[in-house]
């Protein structure tokens, strides 16, 4: 991994986003994802710190601000603090 950066599939598994990282990843295969307003198709593009992301997660749009990268998928407080 880079020095502060980290594949975007495996940051919203470790932000707890998806179940599985390969949900993640189909994801952002299928376009899904912007990255600071950019459409990304490649699950390996790296992130840092201070991204905003927008996807649709269940019914709703969702705009996240990176805060930290994670390091496992720990419990959910955890995850909230990412």
């Amino acid at each position: 991994m880079a020095e502060g950066r980290q594949r975007i599939d495996k940051w919203l598994f470790h932000a707890r986003f998806f179940k599985t990282r390969s949900l993640a990843a189909k994801l952002v295969s299928e376009g899904k994802l912007r990255v600071d307003g950019t459409p990304i198709s490649k699950p390996s593009r790296m992130v840092a710190p201070g991204a905003t992301l927008t996807f649709p997660k269940d019914s709703h749009i969702r705009v996240i601000r990176i805060v930290a990268l994670g390091t496992r998928r720990g419990p959910a407080p955890e995850a909230q603090q990412l």
